[in-house]
């Protein structure tokens, strides 16, 4: 060879970013494997190249046979035997081999002879370019496995290649490429070719024909990488995220702390005018991120998590971490979020069970077990006679009831009422009452009163609405008769105002014709008058009964009469 290979070796070396002597030592092994190809070659040998004059030499080496034999023993003892996946029988063992290391520590024992070819010839050349190719690719892969294999974890950018059912391949430099599954996608964006997108390496594996760099858009890494490449704060240690809780595609929390005195962990992350997080959201494809303040205490921690809905308590229980929060009757939904997602987020981001009531619900909750206590306080049973009165014996110790056996039943069942039990016979009873009794055959009795008493309850039901209805028509006749006599009650008012107008319409004629009646004729003005007084306040008792009775209409009728024969008088 000539001096010109050696250049361009290196060169490509440079250009690849690998290691010249990786590439030699490629070059050994071609030359080495374009003699095995030849005629008449040797089992054993090895091949030198001078690094700096490019001559090459191919060295037999000559092992004593019972050398030989050993070392060729021990191959075939570690080789393991292989199954055939197509037919499930186990392979034949390949011929035992022996490299270059095995033969090392026997370097005295081995003689070595120069057999130089003259000429490899065109076949030995196609060998050693294919096998120099092949060292090349193998050295660009280990060279991207060493890079990438502590970058999990690591934000990177890349463009999209390709995309289809499987997953979509992502290019983050030359010659490097990054595969996006379809579990690690995000069901609401697309992937188009050409475009830029931000993903969070998940896994690089050296398995297979090259390394495997695995990213994801759905991990909560990409959230927190996002953060830190938008809020210097963040980059900078002054405000941690301390925990991310997503739901890719739809809504992810994020629990924020300050570590600097005056730094708002929460205004840091928002930043000015929203600016910050609007550009998170921007690569999330308009994913909606609730930004929330980390606290100690778990009461405080879980009513921010509940953003944006208002909390009204918290109670904690800190040996089962189960909270029950407490919050408006208008807020309930809110906190719960749509199918449950704010409150899901919520105990994922605190790792708390939440349990979300509302303050009616939870006021019920808190009178039953305030009845109960009371009842248990009292010492009486708890038993509710068919008369609705309480049971006035003493209870049991132990036990919310007395010690008759249909008493002692109803702590098989939810309601205190004995005529739960009406369906079942005196034998039955003492079975629910017995507390050694075959569960299975007590499931039955219980399973069999309860539906009885609903069966019950619901007929009762329906008898109380036959009944109404008659009484409701009764009460419409009446109603109606209470109209007819407020309407005479208003035609009489009607003709009294009229008597009275007519009298004070007549009275200068009794001046004029005969002044002794003028005194007659005042008294019965003032009859009159006192009539319409009284009719008046007899038309408001009517209008407020009719009222009351829906019979306005009638008082309305009344006043126009009365209006019309006023005009005439």
């Amino acid at each position: 060879m000539s001096r010109e290979l050696v250049d361009a070796i290196k060169e490509l070396g440079n250009q690849r970013g690998i290691d010249s002597e990786t590439l030699m030592e490629a070059l050994e092994d071609a030359l080495l494997s374009a003699y095995k190809k030849m005629p008449n070659a040797a089992r054993y040998a090895r091949v030198e190249v001078d690094r700096e004059t490019a001559d090459f030499h191919v060295y037999e080496l000559v092992l004593p046979p019972e050398l030989e034999r050993q070392l060729l023993a021990q191959v075939a003892e570690q080789q393991e035997r292989e199954i055939d996946p197509e037919t499930g029988e186990p392979r034949e063992p390949e011929e035992p081999k022996l490299d270059e290391e095995m033969l090392a520590p026997y370097e005295d024992q081995i003689e070595v002879r120069d057999v130089t070819p003259d000429d490899f010839g065109r076949i030995a050349a196609q060998t050693a370019k294919q096998v120099i190719l092949q060292r090349i690719r193998e050295a660009e892969r280990r060279m991207v496995y060493e890079e990438f294999k502590d970058r999990v974890g690591e934000l990177v950018t890349g463009i999209i290649q390709q995309s289809d059912n499987r997953y979509t391949l992502v290019q983050l430099r030359d010659r490097v490429e990054a595969l996006l599954p379809r579990s690690e996608q995000v069901w609401n964006e697309r992937y188009d070719h050409g475009m830029r997108i931000k993903a969070v390496i998940t896994d690089v594996s050296a398995e297979g024909k090259g390394p495997t760099i695995v990213v994801s858009r759905r991990s909560p890494e990409l959230i927190k990488q996002l953060f830190e490449l938008e809020v210097p704060e963040v980059a900078d240690g002054l405000v941690e995220i301390v925990g991310v809780a997503r739901e890719p595609g739809f809504r992810s929390k994020i629990a924020v702390v300050s570590h600097a005195d005056g730094v708002d962990p929460v205004g840091a992350c928002v930043g000015p005018r929203g600016s910050r997080v609007r550009m998170v959201v921007s690569e999330l494809r308009g994913e909606k991120i609730d930004i929330i303040p980390y606290n100690e205490e778990p009461a405080r921690f879980v009513a921010k998590a509940l953003s944006p809905a208002r909390v009204r308590e918290v109670i904690v229980d800190d040996e089962t971490k189960e909270a029950t929060v407490i919050v408006p009757d208008d807020q309930l939904s809110l906190a719960i979020g749509r199918e449950g997602q704010n409150a899901r987020l919520a105990a994922k981001l605190t790792g708390w069970k939440v349990d979300i009531v509302s303050e009616s619900e939870f006021s019920q909750q808190e009178d039953l077990e305030y009845a109960e206590e009371e009842e248990q306080a009292d010492g009486r049973c708890a038993a509710v006679l068919s008369a609705g009165r309480r049971c006035p014996n003493a209870s049991l110790p132990g036990s919310r009831y007395c010690g008759l056996p249909q008493h002692q039943a109803l702590a098989r069942f939810a309601t205190n009422q004995v005529t739960v039990l009406a369906s079942l016979s005196d034998e039955e009873v003492a079975t629910l009452a017995d507390p050694d009794a075959d569960e299975s055959a007590v499931a039955q009795l219980v399973e069999r009163a309860e539906r009885a008493y609903e069966e019950a309850q619901q007929a009762e039901a329906a008898e109380a609405e036959e009944g109404e209805g008659p009484a409701e028509e009764a009460a419409g006749d009446g109603a109606a008769e209470e109209a007819e006599g407020a309407s005479e009650e208003g035609a009489d008012v009607a003709d009294g105002e009229a008597e009275a107008s007519e009298a004070q319409a007549g009275e200068p004629a009794a001046e004029a014709v005969e002044p002794q009646a003028d005194e007659a004729g005042e008294a019965e003005g003032a009859e009159g008058e006192a009539e319409a007084e009284d009719a008046e306040a007899s038309d408001e008792a009517a209008a407020a009964d009719e009222q009351a009775d829906e019979g306005a209409t009638v008082e309305g009728d009344g006043e126009e009469t009365s209006a019309e024969e006023r005009a005439e008088a």
